[in-house]
C-alpha cells in the first residue's frame, strides 16, 4: 500500500495554481509523443492491453503480454521540428515487468545573433528525457501499480537544465473490460537551472489524472473519459484579442445587468462547466476486427484555446487507427490543432 499512500499524499501537499501554460519548465512532458495517445485526445491512462506505447501514459498499464516488445513513435510536427518516443519492454515473471523509453523534442536549429544584430554562430535546442519503468500486480488482484523514473536532459545553445522527475500509476481492470487508473505524473525537481549563475531552479509540469473506460458488452467500440489536471481547476484561458461575447474592446460591457440575479447566475454557472469541461477528454476506440481498430477523441481544452476569434474549426478533434499483422504493428493519429498547425505521428511496433 505503499504506492496508493504516496499518490494520496502527492494530492494533498501539492499546490493548486491556475493558469499553468508557461508557468512550468519541461513542457515538453505534456505533448503526446506517441500515436495511439495522440489519437485518444493526448491521453490512453486507462486502456488495458498488450501495446508497449500504453505505458508512456501510465506506467501502472505495463504489464507481461509486453513483454519483448519495440515501440518507435516519430512526427515532423512542423518545419525543422520534430520529435519521437523509443521504448521496450520486459517481463520479470514473478518480480514484475520493466521497461526504457527515451521521448525527445528537436526545436530544430536556430541562427544567432549579438547584440548589435550581427550573425554569430548557428544553434540548436533540443529536450530529452530517459526513462526507467516498472510494474507489477498487487497479489492476485486486478490491480497494477507502476512507476516511471525520469532523467530530464533540456539544452538550448550553450545552456543546459537537468531535473529528474517520477510518474505513479494505479490502474484497476476487470474481465468484464472497465478499466480505472488514477495517474501522478511529472513530480521531481530541476536540479540544475539554465543560467550557471542563477541557481533558481523551476516546477515542473505536475499532474494529477483520472481516466476510465469500459468496452461495450456486444458492442465494437470502447468509451474512454479522462479528468485531466485535478490540482488546477482554474484552466481558463481568455484570449487579450478575442473581443466577442460580452465585452467591448475597450473592456466596457455591452450588456445590461439583470435586476433579478438571473443572468449572473447563469453566466457563473456557464463559467463553471465551461472549465469542467476544460479538464476532459473523452472518446472511442473502434474494433472493427481483432487486429484493426479506429480511434476518435475530442479535447475541449485544446479546442477552447487553440480556436481563432474569426475561424473556430475543428481544433481538439484527433483521430487515428491501429493496425496489427503477426507481430508487426502500425498506427497513425492526426491531431487538429490551430490552423495551420495539424499533428501527425506515426508508430511501429514489433515482438522480438
Amino acid at each position: 500500500m505503499k504506492i496508493p499512500l504516496l499518490l494520496i499524499s502527492v494530492f494533498i501537499f501539492s499546490n493548486a495554481h491556475a493558469q499553468i501554460g508557461g508557468s512550468r519548465a519541461y513542457r515538453f512532458l505534456d505533448i503526446p509523443m506517441t500515436a495511439r495517445a495522440a489519437a485518444l485526445g493526448g491521453n490512453s491512462a486507462a486502456i488495458w492491453g498488450d501495446d508497449i506505447n500504453l505505458i508512456y501514459s501510465n506506467p501502472a498499464l505495463l504489464n507481461p503480454s509486453m513483454t519483448k516488445q519495440v515501440a518507435l513513435n516519430y512526427s515532423n510536427y512542423v518545419s525543422d521540428l520534430n520529435f519521437g518516443y523509443l521504448a521496450c519492454a520486459y517481463d520479470l515473471k514473478q518480480k514484475g515487468s520493466v521497461a526504457g523509453s527515451i521521448q525527445f523534442y528537436n526545436y530544430g536549429k536556430f541562427q544567432g545573433y549579438d547584440e548589435t544584430g550581427q550573425k554569430t554562430t548557428a544553434f540548436n535546442a533540443r529536450d530529452y528525457s530517459i526513462n526507467l519503468n516498472y510494474a507489477k500486480p498487487m497479489g492476485d488482484s486486478m490491480f497494477n501499480i507502476g512507476i516511471a523514473f525520469k532523467t530530464i536532459i533540456s539544452q538550448y545553445d550553450v545552456y543546459q537544465s537537468l531535473g529528474n522527475a517520477i510518474d505513479l500509476g494505479i490502474t484497476y481492470h476487470t474481465k468484464n473490460d472497465f478499466v480505472a487508473s488514477v495517474v501522478v505524473k511529472n513530480v521531481g525537481w530541476m536540479w540544475k537551472s539554465y543560467a550557471a549563475t542563477n541557481s533558481k531552479t523551476e516546477a515542473l509540469p505536475r499532474n494529477l489524472q483520472l481516466a476510465i473506460s469500459k468496452k461495450i458488452s456486444k458492442a465494437p467500440f470502447k468509451l474512454f473519459l479522462v479528468y485531466d489536471n485535478m490540482l488546477d481547476w482554474n484552466l481558463k484561458y481568455i484570449n487579450p484579442v478575442d473581443t466577442a461575447g460580452s465585452t467591448s474592446p475597450f473592456g466596457s460591457s455591452t450588456s445590461r445587468e439583470d435586476s433579478t440575479g438571473w443572468q449572473k447566475f447563469r453566466k457563473k454557472s456557464g463559467n463553471r462547466i465551461d472549465n469542467f469541461m476544460r479538464h476532459t477528454i473523452f472518446g472511442t476506440e473502434i474494433i472493427l476486427t481483432k487486429n484493426f481498430n479506429l480511434r476518435v477523441a475530442y479535447n475541449y481544452r485544446r479546442q477552447k484555446e487553440l480556436a481563432l476569434t474569426e475561424r473556430r474549426g475543428a481544433n481538439g478533434l484527433s483521430f487515428g487507427f491501429g493496425l496489427k499483422v503477426k507481430r508487426f504493428g502500425f498506427s497513425y493519429s492526426f491531431s487538429k490543432m490551430a490552423f495551420p498547425g495539424n499533428s501527425s505521428i506515426f508508430g511501429i511496433t514489433l515482438g522480438l
